[in-house]
Parts: C-alpha cells; sequence; structure tokens
C-alpha cells in the first residue's frame, strides 16, 4: 500500500504540473492581449506598450512559461492584471464561501441518495420504489440553475424565510448570515446531485440483491435486510464510491453556475470575472486550484476503494 500511495503520489504531482502548462498554453492561444484589461479606448501607441510591458506580454512566450514555472514552484500564483493584488490570498478567501458549499451540498446529498436508493431498489415493486425511481429521473432531467431559481421565488420571495441572493460582507465572521445566506444554494446542488447519486445506489443495490454470495446467506438463515448489510452495503460500496468523487469533484466545477444564481462571491464569480477582463493570472490561478482539487478528490476515491475492496490489492497487502 505503501508503494501505490507513493506511486499514486508522483502520478498527482505530474498532472497538476501537465494542467499547469496546459493551462498557460492554452490561455496565450486566445487572440487579444491582455493588456486590453488595463487600457480605456482610444489607447495611444506609448499606453499599449506600457500595459504590455506591465503584464509581461511583450516577452517571448518561453520566457514567460519560465516566469510562471518559477513562480509556480514558490507556490505563487502571479498578480493580477487588474487589480495588482496577489492571486493565491483572493483565492483561499473565495474558498471559504465555494468549499462549504460544495461539501455541504455533497453530505445533504448522501444523506438524501443512500437510503432513497436503497429503498427504491429493495422495493421496486411497490409503488413507493416506482416513485422514488420516477423523480430522481425526473431530478436528472431538471438544470440546476431551474432548480435555484424557482427555490429563489418559492422560499425567498414568497415565504420570505431565506435571502435571495448574497452573501455577507463579514463572512463567517456571522456564522448565522452565512449559513442562511447558503442555504438554498446548497439545497439546490443538493436536489439535482441527489437524483443523480440515487439512480448509481439504486443500480448497485440492485446488483448486489441478485449477487450468489447473498442468496447463500439467505440459505444460510440470515434475513435480507441482515444479508444486506452485512454482505451487500461492503461490494456495493466499491462502484458507488467512484461515481462519489466523480460527482463532487463535478459539483465543485459546476459551483460556477450556482455561484452565479446566488451571487455568491466564490471561485465561479472570480472565474468568469477574470474570464471578462482577461485577467490571466486570476484565472490561471483558479483553474490550477480547482483542478489540484478534483486531482486530490480522485486521489481520495481510488484510496477508499483499495480500502473498502480487498481485490484491488494482492495477496501480500500492496495496492496493485
Amino acid at each position: 500500500m505503501t508503494r501505490y500511495l507513493l506511486r499514486r503520489t508522483l502520478v498527482l504531482a505530474l498532472s497538476l504540473i501537465a494542467a499547469g502548462l496546459v493551462l498557460f498554453v492554452l490561455l496565450r492561444l486566445l487572440p487579444g492581449d491582455p493588456a486590453a484589461a488595463l487600457l480605456g479606448v482610444g489607447a495611444d501607441e506609448a499606453q499599449i506598450a506600457a500595459a504590455r510591458k506591465q503584464v509581461g506580454s511583450d516577452q517571448p512566450v518561453p520566457v514567460q512559461l519560465l516566469h510562471f514555472l518559477s513562480d509556480l514552484a514558490r507556490f505563487d500564483l502571479g498578480r493580477s492584471f487588474v487589480s495588482n493584488q496577489s492571486v493565491l490570498p483572493e483565492i483561499l478567501t473565495r474558498l471559504t464561501i465555494t468549499l462549504p458549499l460544495t461539501l455541504l451540498s455533497f453530505l445533504l446529498a448522501l444523506a438524501l441518495a443512500l437510503p432513497l436508493g436503497i429503498i427504491a431498489a429493495v422495493r421496486a415493486d411497490r409503488w413507493y420504489g416506482a416513485a422514488i425511481s420516477g423523480l430522481s429521473q425526473l431530478g436528472l432531467a431538471v438544470p440546476v440553475f431551474w432548480v435555484g431559481i424557482l427555490l429563489v421565488w418559492l422560499v425567498a420571495v414568497e415565504w420570505r424565510l431565506l435571502p435571495a441572493s448574497g452573501f455577507p460582507i463579514s463572512g463567517w465572521a456571522d456564522p448565522v448570515a452565512a449559513i442562511r445566506a447558503l442555504v438554498l444554494p446548497v439545497v439546490t446542488i443538493a436536489i439535482v446531485m441527489g437524483a443523480s447519486l440515487m439512480r448509481y445506489v439504486r443500480s448497485a443495490t440492485l446488483d448486489v440483491l441478485g449477487a450468489d454470495y447473498l442468496r447463500n446467506a439467505r440459505a444460510l438463515g440470515e434475513t435480507r435486510a441482515g444479508a444486506l448489510i452485512r454482505h451487500g452495503i461492503r461490494n456495493g460500496a466499491v462502484p458507488v464510491i467512484s461515481v462519489l468523487g466523480i460527482e463532487l469533484a463535478s459539483t465543485l466545477l459546476g459551483a460556477v453556475v450556482v455561484e452565479r444564481v446566488f451571487a455568491l462571491p466564490g471561485l465561479g464569480s472570480m472565474l468568469l470575472l477574470g474570464i471578462q477582463q482577461r485577467d490571466y493570472p486570476s484565472v490561471q490561478g483558479v483553474l490550477l486550484v480547482s483542478t489540484l482539487l478534483v486531482l486530490l478528490i480522485g486521489f481520495a476515491a481510488d484510496i477508499a476503494q483499495r480500502l473498502i475492496d480487498p481485490r484491488l490489492r494482492d495477496p501480500a497487502g500492496r495496492a496493485r
């Protein structure tokens, strides 16, 4: 297992470096000059030259790449072209919104999907099992922004129970206001993600219910519920964990839509603003941090699978 962890960590580091290089190259291939972010309409040649020197776009691309890599080695994501502020502290500040939003949504979706998915499989021949399956299909078909708009209209506008958008200026210094601001976004994501997870949990449970080892356990006198708890959950968890990692990563990357709907100052709004202003350091920083988080989620999912399923390890207990 130790060798696998070292090998997997090396792959993660190389993947992050490769992602950084790809992001750097792709941004430089876009048409236009990032110096335009500092200029107004009608700027003369001298102003354009000064702006290009300030943002470094007057240098050859290989020189810019060397500066980027040297800064990255010092955990420095550069300075914004527009605000001239360091990008990393801004990203860390915005992560205090995006990460709680993502994790709370994931936990709520999991709390909904696990019991409902199991019930939908175990009671597939009952009306409520079919109803749960139908609702999950409906949840998959509904766009997340539509769910958000519907919740804003119903809960915030009609019932006036929660704020419709925004986040307190004081941030988490006022935890009650911060949590109230995140309730609707969290529920919005959890409804859509929970519907997706429910389908996978139902499918994994149906596979377990039809497995030979479960029938053998029933033949030896165990009840259906006892056999499912004792033998089925661990086997059914392996494919679900892979899906959980993908769903969590998708939620993190898709938070830009929900943050836009609810006007949350998270990573998504920073990314959109950076793209609009051609602020390369901000865009690179957000995408690089997002890529790192996605890679870490995949890393954690792989480790969890190998801890749960002994078939992924050889007889000596080492990971494959």
